[in-house]
C-alpha cells in the first residue's frame, strides 16, 4: 500500500505521461504565484504519501449561499450517520468555506460546532487547488458526499438535527421573539419566505440573476393566507435578508421581519428553526426549517420536475402554465412533454412559449389550511382525493435524473400535492388535452 502512488505512475502510458508532466509544472508555476502555494504542493505530496495509512479529504462548502450552506452540509453528516460515501480505512475530513461574501455568519459559527475540522480558507483552497493540478488525487476531495440538496435516500427521517443552540443561544432567540411582539411563551408562528431577485443582486452584484426570476413572486399574492394562519392563532412572520416590497397586513399577528428593521442572522436560524411550519417558493432561506426537521409548504414552485418530495411534511403547488401561442394552459403530461418541468432558466421558458402564472391568493391559503390541519391532525379528505392524488403521482416523472450531475431527483415519495389545487383544476390531470 505504501507503494501505491508509484504504481499508478508506473501504470501510466506515453500521452499519459506527457500529460502528468503538464500538470507538474503547471502546480509548480502555481506553488510560485504566492507563498501559501509554495506550501501546498509540499503537503500535497506528503498527503498522497501518507494516504495509505491516513486518508485526508478537503470540502469546500458552499457559504455564499444559505440554501446549499445549510442542506448540503446537513446532508453530508446524515451521510456519515448511514454510513454512505464513507471511506472504509482511517480518514479525516476538513471543511473551509469556499465562497464570499459568507451568507451566515452565525450558521458558520453553528457549523463549525457540528464539524470536527473547519480550516481558514487561506489555508484550504491552496492545498485543493494543488492537488487538482496533479493528477490522481480525486480521493483527498469530499465532493462525491456533499452531491447536492436533495435528500433523495430519505436520511432527513432517520436522523435527529446536527445543529443545536446553546442555552445562552436560546435565551438570545427568545428575546427576540419577545422584541417583535411575540411574548406568550412557545405561541405557535409560521415563517413565509416568498423569492424575488433583490437578494442575489445585492449579495452577489456580480452575478447576473435574471436567469432565475422565472421563480419570483409578488409578496401581495401571499397576504390572505398569511391572515387567514393569523386568525387561527398563529403569528405569521416574513422572512428575507432583503426584499423589494414590504408586506402590506394590518393583522398584528403577521409581522413583516424582512423590513420592520428587526432582521438578524442570528434570528433567520432561530426563526426558521422553531416555527411550527414554513411557507416556500422553493428558495435558499427554507433550508433552515429543513435542516431542522420542520414541515415546510411550497407553493409556486417551479421547476415542477424539482418538487421536494423526500418527508412527509412536506406539501406542494405549482405555478400555471400557460402556452402563449395555444392561450390555454398545459397539462400535468404536457408540461414534461414540452420540456419546462425541469427548466432551469426564464429563457427556456421563452423560447419554448411559457408563460407561468402565480398561484392566486385562494390556492395558496388552501394549501396553507391543508398543512395547518394536517399537523393539528383535524384535516377531512374529500371523496376523489385519493384518486386525483395517485392520478398525480402516475403522471409525475418520479425516476426523473439531474441532468447536470446525472443522480436521481426523487427517492421515496412521501410528500403530497395540493388536495383543493387538484379538485380544482381536474382537466391538469388529463393525459392529454382531448381527455
Amino acid at each position: 500500500m505504501a507503494n501505491s502512488f508509484n504504481n499508478q505512475l508506473a501504470k501510466l502510458k506515453w500521452g499519459e505521461w506527457v500529460g502528468f508532466f503538464r500538470k507538474i509544472i503547471s502546480a509548480f508555476s502555481y506553488a510560485l504565484s504566492s507563498p501559501s502555494n509554495v506550501i501546498a504542493i509540499p503537503l500535497v505530496f506528503f498527503l498522497r504519501l501518507i494516504r495509505p495509512w491516513l486518508l485526508i479529504r478537503f470540502g469546500g462548502m458552499s457559504s455564499s449561499q444559505i440554501g446549499h450552506f445549510a442542506a448540503n452540509t446537513e446532508l453530508y453528516l446524515c451521510e456519515k450517520d448511514a454510513g454512505i460515501n464513507v471511506p472504509k480505512q482511517r480518514h479525516i475530513d476538513v471543511f473551509f468555506f469556499a465562497y464570499k461574501p459568507l451568507c451566515n455568519h452565525e450558521l458558520a459559527k453553528m457549523w463549525k460546532r457540528a464539524l470536527p475540522h473547519v480550516w481558514p480558507y487561506w489555508m484550504s483552497a491552496p492545498i485543493v487547488m494543488a492537488n487538482r493540478l496533479i493528477p490522481h488525487g480525486e480521493a483527498h476531495e469530499i465532493s462525491n458526499n456533499i452531491q447536492n440538496d436533495r435528500d433523495v435516500l430519505n436520511l432527513l427521517d432517520r436522523f435527529p438535527p446536527h445543529l443545536h443552540f446553546t442555552p445562552e443561544e436560546e435565551i438570545r432567540g427568545k428575546h427576540g421573539m419577545h422584541s417583535m411582539g411575540i411574548i406568550q411563551q412557545d405561541a405557535p408562528f409560521v415563517c413565509i419566505t416568498v423569492r424575488d431577485s433583490a437578494y442575489l443582486s445585492s449579495h452577489l452584484p456580480e452575478g447576473n440573476w435574471d436567469y432565475h426570476n422565472y421563480r419570483d413572486t409578488d409578496i401581495k399574492n401571499y397576504v390572505l393566507a398569511c391572515e387567514e394562519l393569523a386568525d387561527r392563532g398563529y403569528f405569521v412572520i416574513r422572512m428575507g435578508a432583503k426584499v423589494h416590497d414590504a408586506m402590506r397586513s394590518r393583522h398584528p399577528r403577521v409581522i413583516d421581519y424582512a423590513t420592520n428593521g428587526m432582521r438578524s442572522e442570528f434570528m433567520d436560524l432561530y426563526l426558521g428553526a422553531k416555527c411550527t411550519f414554513c411557507i416556500s417558493t422553493g428558495t435558499g432561506y427554507d433550508a433552515i426549517p429543513l435542516i431542522f426537521r420542520r414541515p415546510i409548504a411550497y407553493v409556486n414552485l417551479v421547476p415542477l420536475g424539482y418538487l421536494f418530495t423526500f418527508r412527509k411534511q412536506f406539501l406542494g403547488i405549482t405555478k400555471h402554465h400557460v402556452s402563449t401561442t395555444e392561450n390555454r394552459e398545459l397539462t400535468l403530461k404536457e408540461i414534461f412533454d414540452r420540456g419546462v418541468g425541469f427548466a432551469l432558466s426564464t429563457s427556456e421558458y421563452d423560447s419554448r412559449g411559457i408563460r407561468l402564472i402565480e398561484n392566486s391568493p385562494e390556492e395558496i391559503r388552501d394549501l396553507v389550511v391543508e398543512m395547518e390541519e394536517r399537523l393539528k391532525g383535524t384535516w377531512k379528505s374529500q371523496e376523489g382525493d385519493d384518486f386525483l392524488q395517485k392520478r398525480f403521482w402516475e403522471v409525475f416523472p418520479v425516476k426523473a435524473v439531474d441532468p447536470f450531475r446525472g443522480r436521481p431527483l426523487h427517492g421515496e415519495i412521501r410528500g403530497r400535492f395540493g388536495a383543493a389545487f387538484l379538485r380544482n383544476n381536474p382537466a391538469w390531470l388529463a393525459c392529454n388535452k382531448s381527455e
